[in-house]
């Protein structure tokens, strides 16, 4: 009998892993199709004459703040970068390691190149506080009012908490990214890491903008807690996209001083349409979310109710 009751018991546990396996397997399927659905709903909303036009403001922002600095402060940033070069003999073996790697030809613009990597962060930076003070705003206003009108707005966040949010994780951002600048030496390494490090960046200060309006202090927390793969998944995502205008800023300062200026507002506009889509992304998914969490509280709450008064 108790051979018996040992395998019965076997069997149950057997059982309850098996369910266990089928509720995470229910659970990842319903994350990635809510992830796949807010991102049909982003690229619709993308096109939208509203969300076109959006892109305006926080662009001509950005390259008015870029080409005061540039003018300013490029020629200066340059010099000390080759002065640096020159008190370390860094010419020797920057040029002995591009000509080993079949990159002779990038030997004479090193040393721009190296000062548009590091000016490459704070572009990034002043592109997100722009679309989290101009546009976000509007993104969030344009998918409630179309999608989620019933859905309570319990503001736990803030313009100063965004910026706050924003200015912490890019103090993060840009320590990896300078100990990473030496990957630049083998390429796709350096393309795996800025991608990382856009993705984390972007799913840090995208989830809060994205939620400062709905949800409650106590509900972003438990949200991000809960969908913290998902909403790094759409940061990695954006992250790869976002590698296209880092290349286009780099490309100006290896083709030309001529090509450099259009190149640079070309890429700053790209970051821009990135960043409007990855706050509709973010904005679609986490509102869905919050909703689907009040459902659940609901529910919750309904289920506590009937037992309290069967008990009674």
């Amino acid at each position: 009998m108790g051979g018996a009751r040992c395998a019965g018991q076997n069997e149950c546990d057997s059982d309850d892993d098996d369910d266990d396996d089928d509720d995470d397997d229910t659970e990842k399927t319903e994350l990635m199709g809510a992830l796949i659905h807010a991102y049909g709903r982003a690229v619709l909303s993308q096109l939208h004459g509203k969300m076109l036009l959006l892109s305006v403001l926080p662009f001509l922002l950005s390259v008015a703040l870029w080409a005061g600095l540039l003018y300013l402060g490029l020629q200066a940033l340059i010099d000390a970068v080759q002065a640096q070069f020159v008190q370390h003999d860094a010419f020797r073996a920057s040029s002995s390691l591009l000509t080993s790697l079949g990159l002779g030809m990038f030997k004479t613009v090193v040393v721009p190149l190296i000062a548009m990597l590091l000016l490459l962060p704070l572009m990034i930076l002043t592109a997100l506080i722009f679309i989290g003070v101009a546009a976000m705003p509007v993104i969030v206003r344009h998918v409630g009012r179309r999608h989620y009108r019933q859905l309570e707005q319990k503001r736990g966040g803030s313009v100063l908490g965004s910026v706050g949010t924003a200015l912490a994780a890019f103090a993060v951002f840009a320590l990896a990214w300078l100990a990473t600048l030496q990957l630049y030496v083998f390429p796709p390494a350096a393309l795996v890491a800025q991608v990382l490090l856009w993705g984390w960046l972007t799913c840090r200060v995208m989830s809060y903008d994205a939620l400062a309006a709905y949800a409650s202090v106590d509900e972003r927390v438990e949200l991000r807690r809960r969908h913290r793969w998902p909403l790094l998944a759409i940061g990695v995502v954006s992250g790869a996209a976002g590698a296209i205008p880092g290349a286009l800023w780099l490309g100006g300062t290896v083709l030309s001083v001529v090509f450099f200026p259009f190149l640079a507002a070309a890429s700053i506009w790209l970051y821009v349409l990135i960043f409007i889509f990855t706050g509709l992304w973010f904005e679609y998914y986490c509102l869905a979310a919050l909703a689907r969490l009040r459902a659940e509280s609901e529910a919750d709450a309904d289920a506590s109710a009937f037992l309290t008064q069967t008990d009674i």
